[in-house]
């Protein structure tokens, strides 16, 4: 709690009142910092003490998710919408039964799944279409007829002005999609009453206003998931839309991720600023402290990411990884950048097993589980549901069992992603931070310091996304930028390899961990090509 507790004593330290003034500290907690934190699977809203770090009152609420045909992942926009309305009032409302008032919260930070798409009516408010969740591969078709018209087929043909290569993973193409295909959105362009956002943009969009007034804004790491913004210009590229055919004047406007946007409208929180927007990989960033350059963490929930924060330098990878944006603390401050490995299906596997497959009762139950398996007989899992991202970025990539128990899936993605992430940056990491709701796991987690080769530190603080969001917000509040090399480390668990150096009968010349390693690359090659499969 150490990390947390020194960011957030800052907070006391130096947060202004919406008036200027230094907040008035009657409540036994004293100024409040509260955080949406708005995620594939469920949607939380916390109040973080700015005096002790502690988390005073949190609400979660899980959220579903729609499969109209195989490969389409959609959800309800106003279900989010009310799901955070909810999650306020009822933390609100815990508040309450402490004798704290809401008032004492001086600022609400943001943090969301990112490339996940909405349009709407700026003149109803309503949804034009459901949301369509980052899994969502319904846009397969419409990379492969873009990729006929680019030279050599080349899926990183607009890698250097955006830093991504051309997957159905970001958001410009969701866009198209649902502009070719949904008669409203085109009609709504036309009257130009169309808008787009990610989760941020809508929930922005709506508790400052909505219809009435409501700001249209999102931060610079959303920004950056969506294929349409130059990372070097921090703006919306002319050359991507056109090449999208996405209207400009959809788009929000691109603020950095930590200043005041406009107050709460009504509600609880009525008059309190909304003041930080951070993608939730990102903000996990934040929160674990890894704000130096050649500091990572990797997050284990819905889909598993791996971030390298590589400062002021926009890394060109040519090992499968993307160049993104990772914060900016402010209007004038410089943007920080990374390197990421996202991994689309972690946790979701999980969901699999309980929901399609019937094999858990409760997710808890994994770790019970595997610990009574003696061995995994060889047999490997290739968890390809939306294809396979980083590093391959092969979208024609199927589920494949082929010859590793289920939570060990996950520690070969996260192999996969340092193995590249050490070619492209030259310098291996030496420890690996983590942070999500499956680092509960404690086999997991020796498991990942097993095949990875290195110790896995997992905080004892685990609200880490939902802080990186209330950092931005306080920030922007009135704290002046903390001094990162005050702040001490956060203390964690930490799991180091127990696999030993030496070879085993197999093959005398290889460690272990790489001839296990070995095995998965094999196992995912043959979950190439599914879509022109020769079988």
């Amino acid at each position: 709690m150490l990390l947390a507790s020194s960011l957030l004593k800052q907070l006391v330290d130096s947060v202004s009142s919406r008036d200027g003034k230094m907040p008035v500290t009657t409540g036994r907690f004293g100024p409040l910092v509260g955080a949406i934190d708005e995620g594939t699977s469920s949607t939380r809203f916390l109040v973080f003490s700015a005096r002790t770090s502690e988390v005073i009152a949190s609400h979660q609420m899980e959220i579903s998710k729609m499969y109209p045909q195989e490969g389409w992942v959609e959800q309800d926009p106003v279900v989010i919408l009310d799901a955070v309305k909810e999650c306020i009032q009822r933390t609100v409302d815990k508040l309450r039964e402490q004798d704290v008032e809401p008032g004492d919260i001086v600022a609400i930070g943001i943090t969301n799944q990112r490339e996940t798409t909405i349009l709407w009516d700026s003149t109803t408010g309503k949804p034009l279409y459901n949301a369509v969740v980052w899994q969502d591969m319904r846009t397969s078709s419409t990379v492969d007829l873009l990729l006929e018209a680019i030279p050599n087929k080349n899926q990183n043909y607009l890698k250097p002005l955006c830093g991504l290569p051309l997957s159905p993973y970001f958001s410009a193409l969701k866009i198209r999609w649902l502009m070719d295909h949904v008669p409203e959105v085109q009609e709504a362009i036309n009257k130009r009453h169309c808008l787009f956002g990610t989760v941020d943009s809508w929930l922005i969009w709506n508790l400052t206003g909505g219809k009435n007034g409501g700001v249209h804004i999102t931060d610079v790491s959303n920004a950056s998931r969506t294929m349409l913004m130059s990372l070097e210009h921090l703006r919306w590229d002319h050359k991507l839309c056109r090449f999208f055919k996405v209207p400009v004047d959809i788009l929000p406007q691109i603020r950095s991720s930590s200043e005041v946007y406009g107050n709460v409208a009504e509600g609880p929180l009525r008059g309190v600023p909304i003041a930080g927007c951070v993608g939730d990989q990102q903000a996990a960033l934040l929160g674990q402290n890894c704000t130096k350059e050649g500091q990572a963490k990797s997050t284990y929930g819905t889909g598993c990411f791996l971030l390298y924060n590589t400062g002021a330098a926009k890394v060109k990878s040519t090992h499968g990884l993307l160049t993104t944006v990772a914060y900016q603390m402010g209007p004038s401050a410089a943007p920080v950048y990374a390197l990421e490995g996202s991994v689309g299906v972690a946790g979701a596997a999980l969901g699999w097993l309980r929901d399609n497959i019937n094999l858990l009762q409760d997710i808890s139950e994994t770790e019970s589980l595997a610990e009574t398996v003696g061995g995994t007989g060889d047999v490997y899992f290739v968890p390809a549901f939306s294809g396979l991202y980083a590093p391959y970025w092969q979208q024609d990539a199927r589920g494949s069992t082929l010859s590793v128990p289920r939570s060990r899936l996950v520690c070969f993605q996260t192999r996969d992603i340092l193995e590249a992430m050490n070619k492209d940056c030259g310098i291996p990491l030496s420890k690996l931070q983590v942070d999500g709701g499956m680092t509960t796991n404690n086999l997991l987690m020796q498991l990942q310091a097993d095949l990875i080769g290195i110790s896995v530190m997992r905080p004892v603080m685990t609200e880490l996304t939902s802080l990186g969001a209330a950092m931005a917000a306080g920030s922007a509040a009135g704290i002046e930028v903390w001094n990162m090399d005050s702040i001490k480390p956060v203390p964690c668990d930490s799991f180091k390899p127990r696999i030993s150096e030496d070879a085993i009968v197999a093959n005398p010349c290889v460690p272990e961990r790489d001839q296990r390693y070995s095995k998965w690359k094999m196992a995912v090659e043959r979950s190439f090509n599914w879509d022109n499969s020769k079988v």
